[in-house]
């Protein structure tokens, strides 16, 4: 029963809709106990043939009236107990996704999406089960079964209540053996529900890929064994589980059998009635909910309790993310340098990032180019504070990035990320995600200096269009200049564009970026590419070459130099010449 006490914290906080149904279940509790003793009455009436029209007419009032009471109590306690309970799920759910976006990219290199999705559905309703069934059938069962095996003993007779009771303690063992076989196989159940729910969300998510592959077959025939693996796990469940009302059946008919024949014996020797012995028979009979309760506690119980565990480890996690004391919550407006002796990513030996020196004063561009895997996009996500810094500091506006609160920091800075993601609402709220009260003309304007504009308009309901899950409606040009588009409408001190033009023409870039020159000019920029012509302009630009700055200066001075930068600005634009006359022939 260790998850009542983990969750105390709840129970104390919601005492009163606690109190109010407990107390509701008790008093269903004692009205409970009224009929059998009533019927026990009739009989013995009957057989004194003292029973009478007007005796039968008050007893039968008697019956109705509990009835009517445990009807308005039963109504009470449910809404108090089962309505807390629902708020349980609430505040987890809550505190599971605040968690989740505080957690660093890390967390989720580490973590698979849906396995997420699993501890937010299937485990916190396994809790909620706890806190609203697992306590109704706690305090029910505790509560009838003790109320009535007092009255058995106090009204009737105390010696056939311990002869009726002497098989409980063989119940008692065998029920607390099954609760821990339960819960050591509910958290491999679901642990396999997480894998087959992650399954399905990266199959749904690479559905295309899958049939470009011709891959259909094989991922059916994945998902069928990870399905087969879920029903084999809940299966060793279900066979612990299907164990506890076999046993408790048979100790409950031990328990009748033993009654009856002593009970008989009993009457026999004029030690008590049989209306007696009818209302212990029937008092006997309420005693089966209570343990079959018990078996069915056990369930909720433990199944609450191997969820609980595994969504507090979750939450144990911590971000890696170092933040520096007496913190500042305003946005950094001033120049960036950076002073990065090293960084490693966790978990790895290999250096990403070592010796990035460099200083961009405010309303300056700057431009990052090398091959893949060189480190441009690190650079930035150390920026972006996705990680810390391994040895060495950032300054921006004169103070630590580490001084700022990721808040502050993080809305000084418009990120388009390579990875374009757009969310299933229309073209005009996916552009004013960041900033949600933006007025149309805003929208508009920005779209504008994405150059997207015009692109909307010919969509079937223009800026009111819906994208689709992850804009799967658009290309990756649109997508990617209404990410822009988002990011220019922030107004940033910084705009981070992260190889953000490589879906457009040569054309439509040097438009884009023309239009971020002219209204950004006391606004910084950070732009990394593969294309040369997208950082040519810049004032600044650096040639990364595995994690270091192998050369820097302007468009011109790399030029002139014939190292990195002018190896591949001829190699592009041989390519391009190539590609102009593939399409002239």
């Amino acid at each position: 029963m260790r998850i009542f006490k983990d969750l105390w914290w709840f129970f104390v906080q919601e005492k009163k809709a606690y109190g109010i149904g407990i107390l509701m279940l008790l008093c269903v509790a004692l009205l409970e106990l009224v009929p059998p003793k009533v019927i026990g009455i009739v009989v013995d009436l009957i057989i004194t043939n003292e029973l009478t029209t007007r005796n039968l007419f008050l007893w039968s009032i008697v019956l109705i009236s509990a009835g009517i009471f445990m009807y308005g109590l039963r109504y009470v306690w449910r809404v108090m107990i089962f309505g807390a309970s629902v708020k349980l799920a609430k505040q987890l759910r809550d505190d599971m996704f605040s968690h989740f976006t505080k957690m660093p990219p890390s967390f989720y290199q580490k973590k698979r999406t849906g396995d997420l999705m699993a501890h937010a559905t299937n485990d916190i309703q396994a809790v909620r089960e706890t806190a609203g069934a697992g306590v109704l059938t706690l305090v029910d069962s505790l509560a009838v079964g003790g109320f009535v095996i007092i009255t058995m003993a106090s009204t009737i007779s105390w010696k056939l209540t311990v002869i009726a009771l002497l098989p409980m303690p063989i119940m008692a063992i065998l029920t607390n053996y099954y609760g821990t076989l339960l819960h050591s196989r509910f958290h491999f159940a679901q642990e396999a529900f997480s894998h087959l729910n992650d399954k399905t969300q990266e199959s749904i998510n690479g559905i295309k890929v899958m049939k470009t592959f011709g891959q259909e077959s094989k991922d059916v025939e994945s998902f069928s064994k990870q399905s087969e693996n879920v029903v084999e796990k809940n299966m060793s469940v279900a066979k612990v589980d299907s164990l506890f009302d076999p046993t408790i059946s048979i100790i409950v008919g031990i328990s009748f059998f033993l009654s009856i024949a002593f009970g008989s014996r009993f009457v026999m020797n004029d030690e008590m009635t049989l209306g007696e012995l009818i209302s212990f028979t029937t008092y006997l009979g309420l005693l089966i909910w209570p343990m079959l309760a018990f078996g069915w506690l056990f369930n909720i119980v433990e199944r609450g309790r191997a969820s609980y565990d595994r969504i507090q480890t979750l939450l144990r996690e911590k971000s890696d993310i170092k933040m520096g004391e007496d913190l500042v919550d305003n946005q950094p407006i001033g120049s960036l340098e950076y002073q990065v002796e090293e960084f490693y990513y966790p978990d790895s030996e290999t250096k990403a990032l070592s010796q990035i020196y460099f200083t961009l004063n405010k309303g300056q561009t700057l431009g990052i180019v090398g091959k893949t895997g060189a480190g441009k996009t690190t650079l930035l996500k150390i920026l972006m504070r996705e990680y810390s810094l391994t040895n060495g500091c950032i300054i921006f506006a004169n103070k630590s990035i580490e001084q700022y609160t990721l808040r502050s920091l993080r809305e000084s800075i418009g990120y388009v990320p390579q990875d374009h993601y757009l969310f299933s609402m229309s073209v005009r709220d996916n552009i004013a995600f960041g900033v949600p009260n933006s007025t149309d003309e805003e929208v508009y304007s920005a779209s504008k200096l994405a150059h997207i504009y015009e692109d909307i308009q010919d969509f079937t309901r223009g800026f009111h269009t819906m994208v689709g899950e992850k804009g799967v409606s658009l290309s990756g040009g649109q997508k990617q200049r209404i990410s822009i588009a988002r990011a220019i409408l922030m107004q940033p001190e910084l705009l981070v564009l992260d190889d953000s033009l490589s879906a457009v023409d040569a054309k439509t870039e040097e438009a884009i970026l023309t239009s971020l020159k002219n209204n950004r000019k006391d606004q910084t920029t950070i732009i990394t590419a593969h294309r040369m012509s997208a950082v040519q302009h810049a004032d600044l630009i650096i040639v990364l070459d595995k994690g270091k700055i192998a050369e820097r200066g302007t468009h011109e001075e790399l030029m002139k130099l014939k190292g990195m930068y002018y190896d591949m600005y001829l190699l592009q634009q041989l390519e391009s010449k190539v590609e102009e006359g593939d399409r002239h022939e």
